[in-house]
């Protein structure tokens, strides 16, 4: 477990498995800028027997208060500037339930992703990405320590139209 102040992060457990399906497919708890479409049922159940969702391809953890009450998941995939080990990096998304954001949960869970993805992995950068028109996001990135680097040009499909992203980013050592 990775404690913070105000969170922790956690592996996912076989219990979380149906709170996470039911909001994969939940377009209130996804908000208008993590809903991709609806996901296959027991998709998740496959996947934890597989890795836990905890592998170097992509990874999912649980934040939670203090005490354990679930506020919503982080998650990393990699991502590659060029051939060879050193051109690794990892790129972040988080999804907070509708009535834990604004608390800071979501500034505390990117630090503490990231700096786990920093001490784990041999990588010089973690990113993220989040939609021009997200500010609250944006805005929990800059606390979170993140530099915004420019905006990637319909980027992302989603609700049946491109998207443009703005691209932030964490170097080690930062």
């Amino acid at each position: 477990m990775i404690r913070g102040e105000k969170v922790c992060l956690r592996p996912v457990r076989r219990s979380d498995l149906d709170i996470l399906h039911d909001h994969a497919n939940d377009v209130n708890f996804e908000s208008e800028y993590n809903y991709f479409g609806l996901k296959r049922d027991q998709h998740l159940q496959s996947a934890f027997d597989s890795d836990g969702l905890l592998s170097t391809d992509f990874g999912t953890l649980i934040v939670t208060t203090l005490h354990d009450q679930f506020v919503g998941s982080v998650s990393y995939h990699p991502v590659r500037y060029g051939p060879g080990v050193s051109s690794l990096h990892y790129n972040i998304g988080i999804s907070l339930a509708p009535e834990q954001r604004g608390k800071g949960y979501g500034v505390e869970a990117q630090q503490l992703l990231a700096d786990y993805l920093f001490r784990t992995y041999p990588i010089g950068r973690v990113e993220a990405s989040t939609d021009i028109t997200n500010i609250p996001e944006q805005r929990a990135l800059e606390k979170a320590g993140f530099t915004r680097e420019g905006v990637l040009r319909r980027a992302q499909w989603r609700n049946g139209e491109f998207h443009d992203l703005v691209l932030y980013s964490k170097i080690r050592g930062e």
